[in-house]
């Protein structure tokens, strides 16, 4: 399993417009074949940070993601709304140790 953190930073008169196609982008993502979550945080200290949590089962369900129309969608509506690039980190879990504690 793969779990990468998107670090996002929104522009503050974009923050409203984000959750709304990031929520739709959420709603895509956990019907993939290959995805275990797609969750979408907002930082409570600063609205204007988010953080995508996704976990997919191999680095081809990921490649997969990125074809979606919700993904491209999400992809192309938000790119001027960010104050700064987007970072994804990659993650190796280590707990839970298996798929079925999921």
């Amino acid at each position: 399993m793969v779990v990468t953190c998107v670090h996002i930073h929104v522009k503050e008169e974009f923050v409203e417009q984000f959750k709304e196609a990031s929520l739709e982008n959420h709603l895509g993502s956990i019907q993939e074949v290959g995805n275990y979550r797609f969750d979408v945080l907002q930082d409570v200290e600063d609205p204007t940070r988010f953080l995508l949590y996704e976990v997919f089962d191999s680095q081809e369900a990921i490649i997969e993601h990125k074809k979606t129309s919700h993904y491209l969608k999400w992809r192309e509506k938000v790119d001027d709304w960010m104050a700064e690039r987007r970072k994804g980190i990659r993650y190796e879990i280590i707990a839970p140790s298996s798929p079925e504690l999921w």
